[in-house]
């Protein structure tokens, strides 16, 4: 017979963050965009320690180039969003816009 195992239990006590609908159109609006010129190649969507994390590549194989992270605020406050390159912190943000506004903001060679 059977034995079943109760999971929900193992899970943290903290609560788990997802993005929303509108937040992985505005991430993959970005991504896409980046896609056709060139400039990155592939993304993955992880959950950590109660975040939601989107990580862009440049080349498959390679760690991540920029990391945006949603996380839960101390005490039930809202959402915060940080974004990353490495374990560098680039900037934090109340909303997805602001957080992806950073990214938008590319340099340009002059010549």
């Amino acid at each position: 017979m059977a034995e079943l195992y109760r999971i929900d239990g193992r899970r943290g006590k903290g609560g788990t963050t997802f993005f929303d609908r509108q937040e992985l159109g505005q991430l993959l609006n970005l991504y896409s965009r980046r896609v056709a010129s060139g400039e990155w190649r592939d993304y993955a969507i992880d959950q950590v320690n109660g975040s939601a994390i989107f990580s862009i590549f440049r080349h498959t194989m390679d760690s991540p180039l920029f990391s945006i992270a949603k996380r839960s605020e101390a005490r039930g406050r809202g959402k915060e969003y940080i974004v990353y390159s490495g374990r560098r912190q680039l900037t934090r943000a109340q909303t997805m816009s602001e957080a992806l506004s950073f990214l938008e903001k590319k340099p340009r060679v002059v010549s």
